[in-house]
């Protein structure tokens, strides 16, 4: 059989990975093309693509300070300072990449570098649990925003990338659609994400989560951040948080700065032919 490579223009191996449903694939900087964006895009494509939330395209730091260096594009090409939930596939990644060099990552994002500590490992080597410092987030008072479709009350947060959450009663309406009018309006010039929060308990929210550049997810790292940033400050739960996503359960503490912890899996690995 002819080798399929050499009648493509462009073969680019990747890892996919995912961290409670939210997906990625991880790919070596060094060989993408000027068109990142669009090749990126190509890639997550559900249908012409492998499908994923994300491309982190990344490479070994030159700098004392990390060990990774990552760059995110989103499903819809766009780029993004950092996703927590890819920061941890990234770490993952290198840990399986780089074994035997230590537990802890440093990957440098768009929003700095984050530590990445390792608290647990499966014996299949591919499942891995993390608690990353995400830093100290900023809070800013609640305000109303007047939609098409609704009015709502939420709080802007920045994780080193920018959030609105907002406090619900219940999930019985369509959040996808108001996270979609939530990121149009014009107060959020640079885009924003949105996370749809119900408190279930004294330390414990319920999180929907409609995320810039790739809509509705199973989770995100730096949503569910944000998401218990903003509870905790109501002072509707106490640190530390679990949040409940759709995809699964991270845990989030606070105190100087803010940790998230969550697992992170190795799915599979391949190759994408780019014509």
């Amino acid at each position: 059989m002819n080798d399929i490579r050499a009648n493509s223009a462009l073969h680019v191996p990747f890892v996919k990975a995912t961290a409670c449903g939210n997906t990625f694939l991880i790919a070596d900087s060094a060989i993408a093309p000027e068109n990142i964006h669009e090749l990126s895009k190509r890639m997550c494509h559900p249908h012409l693509g492998i499908g994923a939330d994300g491309v982190e395209w990344i490479s070994e730091s030159k700098s004392d300070d990390a060990d990774v260096d990552a760059r995110l594009i989103n499903s819809d090409g766009s780029e993004a300072e950092i996703s927590g939930n890819g920061t941890r596939c990234v770490a993952a990644y290198w840990l399986l990449k780089e074994e035997g060099r230590g537990s802890n990552v440093r990957v440098r994002t768009g929003a700095g570098v984050k530590h990445c500590v390792l608290t647990s490992h499966s014996d299949s080597g591919l499942h891995f649990e993390f608690e990353m410092n995400m830093g100290q987030p900023q809070t800013f008072p609640e305000f109303e925003l007047f939609l098409n479709s609704r009015t709502v009350r939420g709080t802007i947060v920045s994780m080193g990338n920018p959030h609105f959450v907002v406090f619900v009663n219940d999930f019985h309406f369509g959040w996808q659609k108001t996270g979609e009018e939530i990121q149009a309006e014009k107060c959020f010039p640079q885009g924003t994400n949105v996370e749809f929060v119900k408190v279930t308990g004294d330390a414990e929210i319920s999180c929907r989560f409609f995320e810039r550049g790739v809509g509705e997810t199973q989770s995100s790292g730096t949503g569910s951040s944000a998401a218990a940033a903003a509870a905790i400050v109501s002072g509707a739960v106490k640190s530390p948080v679990r949040v409940v996503a759709p995809g699964g359960t991270q845990q989030v503490r606070w105190e100087k700065n803010l940790f998230l912890r969550g697992p992170a899996e190795i799915v599979c690995d391949g190759e994408f032919f780019y014509l």
